[in-house]
């Protein structure tokens, strides 16, 4: 378990949201799915709404604003900058495309939106009073992301160009990995390329995996809730796993701890 009082080090995944079509029916599979409570901003955050694990924020959620339609439902990963405008900057030099940004966020912190050369959308979150998730590694909060494409080296050039991280190569036949780090300490990231079974109409994206007390209850939880298991549990070396969509559609994973922890900085994929 960890809790986080202080801004998270540049290039370490610091947040995440999602917008969805019905803010009642995300609130009612994700809360008891994930044990999270609720709290939704005044008009002036557009209503805004951030899950809790107790006291501490984990994640956002959020309906589209205005007459716009909703994009499809996908969970979005941000990560720490303590100069948003320069990062953002690199990142179009490095083969990025900027969707929305830099901007303020009422001192909450600034934010920007962006596609990576692999066309995975990505936040970058440079935080104020806001530093972003203030939990990990425990029920109902974050315990890793990753990014998977069907070019894994370009994505990590790009994310390494980014951060200057320390990559730890995992690759094994057929599977291309790598965890990243900044400073020795773990970002709870890893970059992926998807296997020869992947079909080229599959789309880099990052995923994002919440911590559960049992891997099997939760899946069947999320069927009765409303979502769908993609992948049935799975023991790995990094606990037993579930890949899941949840009631719009949207991929994330749950993951069950091991009885003993890898060493720190390890996928669980």
């Amino acid at each position: 378990m960890t809790t986080q009082q202080v801004p998270w080090s540049p290039g370490t995944a610091c947040w995440a949201d999602i917008t969805v079509p019905d803010l009642d029916r995300a609130t009612g599979f994700y809360g008891p799915l994930l044990g999270w409570r609720f709290e939704t901003g005044g008009p002036e955050t557009g209503g805004y709404t951030q899950a809790f694990v107790g006291d501490r924020k984990v994640v956002g959620l959020t309906e589209p604003m205005g007459e716009d339609p909703a994009p499809p439902a996908a969970w979005c990963v941000y990560l720490a900058t303590d100069d948003l405008a320069a990062t953002a900057e690199r990142a179009e030099q490095l083969g990025g495309r900027t969707l929305l940004g830099p901007i303020d966020v009422m001192g909450f912190g600034s934010m920007a939106l962006l596609t990576d050369p692999t066309e995975a959308v990505v936040g970058l979150w440079s935080g104020g009073s806001h530093i972003g998730w203030e939990v990990v590694d425990e029920p109902g909060a974050v315990v890793w992301t990753e990014h998977m494409s069907h070019d894994q080296a370009r994505a990590l050039a790009f994310y390494d160009g980014l951060f200057g991280y320390d990559v730890t190569d995992l690759s094994a036949p057929d599977f291309d990995y790598a965890s990243v780090a900044v400073d020795g300490e773990t970002v709870r990231s890893g970059i992926g390329g998807y296997g020869p079974g992947a079909g080229a109409q599959v789309p880099a994206a990052w995923t994002v995996y919440f911590q559960v007390p049992v891997a099997d209850d939760a899946a069947a939880r999320v069927t009765e809730l409303g979502g769908t298991v993609v992948s049935p549990p799975e023991d790995t070396p990094y606990g037993r796993m579930v890949l899941v969509k949840g009631p719009f559609g949207e991929v994330f994973a749950l993951m069950e701890p091991p009885a003993e922890q890898p060493p720190t900085g390890t996928p669980p994929a």
